[in-house]
């Protein structure tokens, strides 16, 4: 069964042209112009993927993008044509996936999206991990079960921002560029993107660290990455 994407540009050309290109690449794509529409196709349409702009007439595309996280987990690529590294990160902090700034390639944009399908599809495949639960201070990090707690109380937690975290908590020690990460995680591979994970390490920080502004467990690495270090097994 084919894949659906949602394509939301109040641009009629840009948006034709992505809705092609991606059923070119055996995709189902259903489209909007605005916010209203968009939240409407997205809930009537439950879509694999959304492709997001983020200036739309009425309601903006940072606030679909918020709407949506509240609703689901859907990953969320979004299309940005301004050059504020501000929309980016807001963007990213409300829980999009990653960003494209427009004018952008049609291949790359395709590569990213393929990539991320591939990644939930084989996410959907494998099966859940016995249980195991990471202790980060008074932090828990149930990686089974998908969530971050504190003092026994869940966290709010954006997706891929949980994905990064147990990632690098299954490679202990070992230091990632930016680029690697990109790959591992976010599966592909564009150097010109680094600033995302920045983004999910900062918000990371701000959960599992008592003082984010000096990490113990999520540690920059000068001139390298980063690396997560000094945790230990919860007990029982």
């Amino acid at each position: 069964m084919a894949r659906t994407i949602l394509v939301v540009d109040d641009e009629p050309t840009l948006r034709e042209t992505l809705a092609e290109a991606l059923e070119q690449d055996g995709l189902r794509v259903v489209t909007a112009a605005d916010g209203p529409e968009a939240l409407k196709r997205f809930r009537a349409e439950q879509p694999d993927l959304v492709l997001l702009d983020l200036m739309l007439p009425g309601v903006s595309g940072i606030e679909v993008c918020r709407i949506i996280r509240q609703e689901s987990s859907v990953p969320i690529l979004m299309l940005t044509a301004r050059d504020s590294e501000l929309d980016k990160v807001v963007g990213l902090e409300l829980g999009a996936d990653d960003y494209v700034t427009k004018p952008f390639s049609l291949r790359e944009l395709q590569a990213r999206i393929r990539a991320i399908l591939r990644r939930t599809e084989s996410a959907g495949a494998v099966a859940e991990p016995a249980p195991l639960m990471i202790e980060l201070g008074s932090v828990k990090v149930d990686l089974a079960g998908h969530r971050i707690l504190r003092d026994g109380a869940p966290l709010p937690v954006k997706p891929k921002a949980f994905e990064l975290l147990a990632f690098l908590l299954r490679h202990p020690g070992q230091v990632f560029s930016r680029e690697q990460l990109l790959s591992r995680v976010w599966g592909y591979e564009y150097a010109g993107e680094t600033r995302t994970v920045d983004v999910h390490v900062h918000w990371l920080r701000q959960q599992v660290e008592e003082e984010p502004a000096k990490p113990r467990y999520l540690q920059t690495v000068r001139g390298v990455g980063y690396v997560f270090r000094g945790f230990e097994p919860a007990p029982g």
